[in-house]
């Protein structure tokens, strides 16, 4: 760059500087190469910015292998010209799940971690989350599950072939 301009490279380094560049950083992305993708993030997020009447509309996730750590000593408090310490070692006590839902309308985040990452655990929490939002005693189904009135959103569009 220096050499191609004519001025010296601790010049191309104090105007890269000056404005923040990094020209030897890269970040990379994938667009998706499902036809349907722009209709159903429209669908997604009409759903978000325009729920039905009376909906509970959630944004569920999920992250699995959260690593338990704890620290081997305890921290040490931040003093006048001294910042917080640690130590840099820590035992392990295992792996976690994090499961997450979203309340769109309202910003509420509801989370729980499982030992373990199956479906028995996801339902668990689904089950809690709607009990979190039970306003009067349910009716159960067999399972014990909380008999609600569920809005299904289909799409027009044919199914995705294979």
């Amino acid at each position: 760059m220096a050499r191609h301009s004519g001025i010296s490279t601790s010049s191309v380094g104090r105007i890269w500087r000056a404005f923040g560049l990094q020209p030897h950083r890269a970040e990379s992305f994938k667009l998706s190469q499902d036809p349907l993708f722009v209709d159903k993030v429209r669908d997604v997020v009409g759903l978000y910015l325009n729920p039905p009447d009376h909906a509970l509309v959630l944004c569920v996730d999920e992250k699995s292998q959260i690593q338990a750590l704890d620290r081997t000593q305890p921290l040490l408090p931040m003093r006048p010209g001294q910042i917080e310490r640690r130590s840099h070692d820590y035992q392990r006590h295992g792996t976690t799940s994090l499961f997450a839902a979203l309340d769109i309308a309202t910003g509420r985040v509801i989370g729980r971690c499982y030992q373990r990452h199956r479906a028995v655990e996801f339902r668990k929490f689904l089950a809690a989350v709607l009990d979190n939002y039970a306003t009067h005693k349910a009716r159960r189904s067999a399972l014990g599950w909380p008999v609600t009135r569920a809005i299904t959103c289909t799409s027009p569009r044919p199914a995705r072939p294979g």
